[in-house]
Formats: structure tokens, sequence, C-alpha cells
């Protein structure tokens, strides 16, 4: 079969070199190539996003491949088609005329079909002796065989991208999942840590995570999240190397004094277990020589006055404003949920609530807050913790650092002793206790 060397379209379509492009390529095609059309349709329906092929457009060369006599397009058969519009929307799945127009010369932009006009426009063939086809003007599918390598590169390789975008993902997932467990459990378990700072890196991080992210984005996101993820398991397995170390030192050197801060800290506030000597608990501390009744809440903001300054406008009136700023305290500390829900059960609000305040107050002396809370609420279930000898510490230290820093001035305002800090409002008793030397 012989084809009239035609190349522009009929009418009003205008010649583009995309077209003068495609039928160079269909020119050079391979001599006595034979591919199975269906086959080729499926690479090009891999590769249609770096072709530039629609949907519909597809099912519309779908369509055109059903009007090829054979399953392999040969040049031996020829490879032009030439079914009416008619026959093209019956089986099309009955799209419109304009929808069949616009796609076909979609399928003609993207290289897969050439145009074959005849001076009228029509498509036919025209058969000789033997009814053997000897011109034909229709649809040209010979790019298909021509370009085949090309479109089975092309499906490869969105093919492999797909494959990495899966991946991508699948890192993706893990890595949320293992960052916002881990950070869980540093908080939980009361591991030293700036928590609260690595929760809004992962959460800037997240917040550029669109919808649907190409590979691209998914790699950026990833790498931004695993340094994260490093940083966060290095303070989980430090924090774990370290307990390892201080046990085997505590099993081989049992008769070395404990340095730890925290328990110099427990012991300064009357936290230590008591001994029992003779049926009789001695005191260590003067946890029982103190009022069974609540603190008052102007002698706790006195030894906390740190809590002060979360107040807006630094007023706190009312416990229910003390409670309210624990709730403010408690991330800002690195104290877990649970650790805080355990310490309210056990403890009480209020008294949970002031010992969160002296925490606080203390600053970094506290190494974990988290686990120092933990600690403390586990002392309180066994009835061996009180917060006024804690309060009573911290007032006591803000009147010696008083002391030291202000010179001593005769009583010309008949106030004595105990008048040289204004904001606090102890009673002389009380004032004579807090000097009184520990036992």
């Amino acid at each position: 079969m012989e084809n009239a060397i035609t190349t522009t379209p009929f009418g009003r379509r205008p010649l583009s070199l995309a077209m003068l492009s495609s039928q160079k390529a269909a020119r050079e095609a391979p001599k006595g190539a034979r591919l199975n059309k269906w086959k080729v349709f499926h690479t090009v329906r891999e590769a249609r996003e770096a072709l530039g092929a629609s949907d519909r457009g597809l099912a519309i060369l779908n369509a055109l491949l059903t009007f090829y006599p054979e399953n392999e397009l040969s040049e031996e058969t020829g490879f032009v088609v030439w079914p009416s519009n008619e026959q093209l929307i019956a089986r099309a799945n009955g799209i419109s005329p304009a929808t069949l127009r616009r796609h076909l010369a979609v399928l003609v932009d993207c290289g897969l079909i050439i145009r074959r006009d005849s001076p009228n426009g029509k498509r036919f063939a025209r058969k000789g002796r033997g009814g053997h086809v000897e011109q034909a003007y229709g649809f040209d599918l010979s790019p298909l065989v021509a370009r085949a390598e090309e479109f089975a590169s092309m499906a490869e390789r969105i093919a492999e991208e797909r494959r990495a975008l899966k991946c991508a993902r699948e890192r993706l997932t893990l890595l949320r999942r293992d960052i916002v467990k881990m950070i869980e459990a540093g908080l939980d378990e009361g591991v030293p840590g700036d928590w609260a700072a690595m929760s809004q890196i992962y959460r800037a991080i997240i917040d550029r995570l669109p919808r649907s992210p190409d590979l691209a984005t998914a790699e950026d996101i990833c790498d931004a999240l695993a340094l994260l993820h490093e940083e966060v398991r290095d303070a989980l397995e430090s924090h774990v190397n370290s307990q390892k170390t201080n046990a085997n030192e505590s099993h081989t050197e049992r008769h070395k004094q404990n340095s730890n801060p925290e328990s110099q800290f427990e012991y300064k506030y009357g936290l230590g277990k008591k001994t029992e000597a003779s049926g009789s608990a001695g005191e260590t501390d003067n946890l029982h020589s103190l009022p069974k009744r609540e603190l008052p809440l102007a002698l706790v903001l006195d030894a906390c006055e740190g809590f002060r300054d979360l107040a807006k406008g630094g007023s706190i009136r009312n416990w229910r404003d003390f409670l309210g700023i624990a709730e403010i305290a408690r991330p800002m500390l690195g104290v877990s949920p649970s650790a805080w829900r355990e310490a309210a059960e056990i403890m009480g609000d209020k008294q949970a609530a002031i010992t969160l305040a002296a925490i606080y107050q203390r600053g970094e002396a506290v190494v974990s807050p988290g686990g120092y809370l933990r600690n403390l609420t586990e002392r309180a279930r066994d009835d061996q913790f009180s917060v006024w000898p804690m309060v009573m510490a911290l007032l006591r230290a803000r009147i010696e650092a008083g002391n030291a820093t202000q010179t001593p001035k005769p009583d010309d305002d008949g106030a004595g002793e105990g008048a040289g800090d204004e904001s606090l409002s102890i009673s002389p008793a009380l004032a004579r206790s807090l000097k009184k030397p520990r036992r």
C-alpha cells in the first residue's frame, strides 16, 4: 500500500513543527518491524504522563487500534486506518463529536498518530485489483512502531519514579511514627531533653508536606525528618546508656556516697526516707513539726515568685489562677501529661501544682523535671513527701539571699527583724521556725 506524501492537514488546521517531527520519525521506522498493537498501547498508557496524553485521548487511540485488521502493526499490512467519526464515537463509548475532534488533535500533538488527509478531507481507502489497498487516507499509526523504544523508556522511567515515590512515602510514614512515639516516650519517661523544641521542629517540617507530594518534595521532607529522628534517638539512647552506667557503678561501688544532685535536693527538702531504730522512726527533717493545714497561696507565691512571671500581668488572685498557670508551666518543663495526671491523682490538684511551681522555681538545678515529679509522686504515694518542707526550703533560701545582699540598718521603722523583704508576709513564729537549724 502506498500513501501520498501529505504533510499538511486539511481545512483550517495549521501545520506545526511537531507534526513535521512526527512524520520524520515515522519515515525512520525500522524496516520490517512488527509489534503487537496491544503491548504498544499498554506501554503508551504507562507513559501517558510524560507524553501529555489524556485519558480520553487514550480511549480514542484504543478505538483506532480496533480498526486495525491485524494484532501486529507492520509495514506489510500498512499503518493507516480510516474509520468515520460515527464509528469512532461508537467504539469510544459515545463521546461527543467536539470531544472526539479535540482529543484527536491531542493525539496528533503528542506524536502518537499522523493525519493523512485526502484532498477533500474524507477518510477512505482506494483498492486495486484483488481488493489490495493501493491508497488510504485517515490516521497513520506508524509513530507507534517508530517510537516504541522511546515509549518503553518513558514507561520504565515513570515506573521507577512511582516505585521511588512509594518507598519515599513508606519512609516518610515510618519516620513520622518513630519521631512522634520517641518524643512521647521521652516525655513519659522523664528523659532530659528539649522535647518541646523537638515537637515544634517536627510540626514545622510536617506543615511543609502537601496532601499529595511528588518525589522531590517527599525526599526533601524525609531528609529533614531523618535528621530530627537521629537527634531524638540519640537523646533517648544517651539516657539509656547513662542509666546502665549508673546501675553498674551503684552495683560495684555501693560504699561510695551518692553524688546525685537530685538526691541532695530531696534530702535538703526533707524528702529522704526515714530510718528506724529500736522500733521508732527517727525524724531527719522538720516534716512533722510544720503545720498540717494547707499552705496559704500568698506563702507559696512568695517562695515560688517565678510563677508570677507566667501569669498575665503578673497577677495570681486565687487557686484557680494558680492551677491554670501550672498547666502553662507543665509543657515548658517537659512534664508529660501522664506524669502530671498521676501527680494530681496521688497528691491532689493543689499539692501537685505547688510541687510543679517549686520545680519551676529551681530552674536548671533540676535536670529532669518530669522524672523528678514522678519520683516525688511515688514518695507521696508512700506518705513520705509533703510540700511544706519544699516551700519552706525555697522561702529560707530566698531570705538568706536577701540578707546576704542587703546591708543591715537600724530599726528606724520599728518593724524589727524579718522586715528586710517587704514581699514576704510571714508570721514571726514562722520566721523563727525558718531560722531554726536543720536536724
